[in-house]
């Protein structure tokens, strides 16, 4: 038995209503169960994880697209990444955010800001920061 399966049959133990996203790779996948549904409310393929196990899933490139469409359909799921887990779609697109400002911190060359740009600079961060705060940021254990 594969370790993501192993994970994937803990979670569903714990709480069998929620839909388990696994990122894997360059891709996210659902296992199972899971993954029978979603093959057929979301059209994905369904291709076999090992020889007992099936799978379906959508490059990373397209989590926004497939996470839009989860919560407008109403299904309760959670994303299984390395770096994050989360019962909702906020706290992923948080994280995102929150990646998305460092990296624009790190991009930043010190020797060629005037003072005005900091000021505006650091003035956009903070507002960035507020916003997620103010909109609950909540960082859950890793899964």
């Amino acid at each position: 038995m594969s370790k993501l399966y192993k994970k994937y049959t803990v979670l569903k133990i714990q709480d069998s209503s929620k839909i388990y996203i696994f990122k894997s790779g360059i891709f996210y996948i659902f296992l199972d169960e899971d993954a029978k549904l979603m093959s057929k409310v979301l059209h994905l393929k369904l291709t076999n994880l090992n020889t007992m196990v099936l799978k379906c899933g959508f490059p990373i490139s397209a989590g926004d697209k497939y996470f839009s469409l989860l919560k407008t359909l109403n299904y309760n799921f959670c994303i299984v990444d390395d770096e994050i887990a989360s019962d909702n779609i906020s706290c992923y697109q948080n994280y995102n955010s929150v990646k998305s400002i460092i990296e624009k911190l790190l991009s930043i060359d010190i020797d060629k800001l005037s003072i005005s740009d900091a000021f505006d600079l650091l003035f956009d961060i903070q507002n960035s920061f507020k916003t997620l705060y103010l909109g609950g940021l909540n960082y859950e254990e890793k899964i």
